[in-house]
Parts: structure tokens; sequence; C-alpha cells
């Protein structure tokens, strides 16, 4: 769907819940700037990303900070990196959401994320890394 003034306000009126903000568990997260209901997709992209599979090999040749960058914010499943197609200067805010077993979103198989109840404006979005990406996390 092609991107228009019609469709982006309709964008900012309906679909945009979220900010980044200074979170009180770890660095930055997630938060409502409005209320959002249950079964809602708070974090809907007016951009369809793609991503691209990168072995640890030729991640390892980038340069350290960069690679550090990747190993904290890409996907990793023990054979390749997943590496948004926009690269990192302009991240999905989902990569800054936090982890809780205490989640109140989470994926779907088709990557969207939704409510699992309402969500109260200024309250921090979290999903649980385990059930989302399908091993244990430790942190």
């Amino acid at each position: 769907m092609a991107i228009d003034k019609t469709r982006l306000i309709d964008h900012l009126q309906t679909e945009v819940y979220c900010r980044l903000g200074i979170s009180k568990v770890h660095g930055i997260g997630v938060f409502a700037l409005r209320s959002i209901p249950k079964g809602a997709k708070p974090l809907v992209s007016l951009i369809k990303i793609k991503e691209f599979d990168f072995t640890k090999k030729e991640i390892k040749k980038l340069p350290a900070s960069v690679r550090k960058e990747v190993e904290m914010f890409c996907y990793y499943d023990s054979k390749k990196y997943m590496v948004p197609s926009i690269g990192l200067n302009s991240m999905n805010m989902a990569f800054y959401m936090n982890h809780s077993k205490e989640p109140n979103v989470r994926y779907l198989k088709n990557g969207d994320i939704v409510a699992l109840k309402q969500i109260k404006t200024d309250e921090e979005l979290f999903f649980d890394y385990d059930e989302a990406f399908g091993e244990k996390h430790t942190f």
C-alpha cells in the first residue's frame, strides 16, 4: 500500500500508541503514550521491513562496535543473525522492548505484536523473551 498524507494521518490517529523512555527495569524501554486496548497492535509500522541472514563469520568482519550492536539488537538462532534491511540507524521501536515473565504484549507468528491486556498510559510494554524467541534467557 502506498503511503500518502491520508494514510499517514490515519496511522497517526489510530495506530501510534508508543514512545521510548527511560526504563526502571533496563536502559531504554517502550511506553504507552496513550491507553492501548487489549488485542491492539501497538507497534504497527508503515514500513514493511525484511531481514537478511548473516553468519557469525560475516558479522565478525564488522567493526567491533557495530558487531556489538548487531549482537545486542538482532535475533540470532544459533546459525545466523537476522539483520533488518533498513540497517541499524532506523530501528523498530520493538528493539527496545524489555523482558518480563509477566508480559503485557506478545509476538504473533506473523511478527506482529499484540496487547495481552489493556495497557495504561505511561505503562512500560514487556514481552517474555523466552516465549518470543523459543529459548531461555538469563540476565
